[in-house]
């Protein structure tokens, strides 16, 4: 009992009470220190991403860290086809496998690969497809993307799926990706062909304010060849949302 008295004694003096109390400060400072530098880290690579749906601003990088708590925790995983879908097939019937393995994908809004990037060559190869398809359809239209409100987006006139203004696809001039609304069974094709991966979300209900349930980026073409697949897909995209 002595003993134990003394060491209470021993923590509750004035000098070690203060010690404890400097080193507790000291502690929590570098604590909150390396949240600060991670925080700071975090938002210079959501700058990095580019310009997207979202503004490059701190308040922006605040509403992605909040909807981030909603996103999908398997962008890879088949979305379900509803039986409210117009139609229970897609237009898709096999695609062949990706040769290149999957980029590396970060964000929301922005969401981007941060690999396997397209050259300005591809893009424009891209963006050159696109518009022929409007070209020759009195029913699709070119116009800038009504989700990212920067890049090329391609519109059906009379949209029969509902997206945003009857967007079918937006390409991204910063890595060569697209984004775009297909029938899920178009959409489980793709996944498992590994041509690309669901929008972090596109989950349904109130997220379809931001997204479609059925929204997905299709990965940047790696070779010339694969131009001609995504080509098939962005036809898929049209055959959904146009009907």
């Amino acid at each position: 009992q002595p003993t134990i008295m003394a060491e209470s004694s021993f923590w509750s003096t004035p000098a070690i009470s203060l010690l404890v109390g400097t080193a507790m400060v000291i502690v929590m400072t570098a604590l909150l220190g390396q949240c600060a530098v991670q925080i700071q880290k975090d938002y210079a690579a959501f700058i990095a991403l580019g310009p997207g749906g979202t503004p490059s601003t701190v308040a922006g990088y605040l509403r992605i860290k909040v909807l981030g708590l909603f996103a999908l925790k398997d962008p890879l995983a088949p979305i379900p086809v509803s039986l409210y879908s117009r139609a229970l097939k897609g237009n898709l019937v096999t695609l062949p496998q990706r040769r290149a393995p999957r980029p590396e994908v970060r964000g929301i809004a922005p969401h981007r690969q941060v690999t396997q990037k397209a050259s300005d060559e591809m893009f424009q190869k891209i963006e050159s497809a696109i518009a022929e398809l409007a070209a020759c359809s009195n029913s699709l239209v070119v116009g800038t993307s009504c989700f990212e409100k920067h890049n090329t987006g391609l519109f059906s006139v009379s949209p029969a799926t509902v997206t945003c203004r009857g967007e079918v696809c937006h390409a991204h001039p910063s890595d060569g990706s697209l984004h775009m609304t297909l029938h899920p069974a178009d959409a489980k094709i793709v996944l498992e062909a590994g041509w690309g991966e669901r929008h972090p979300l596109a989950r349904g209900g109130w997220l379809e304010r931001f997204v479609p349930r059925d929204f997905v980026m299709i990965y940047s073409p790696v070779e010339e060849c694969d131009l001609e697949i995504i080509l098939t897909i962005i036809k898929a995209a049209v055959w959904n949302v146009s009907g």
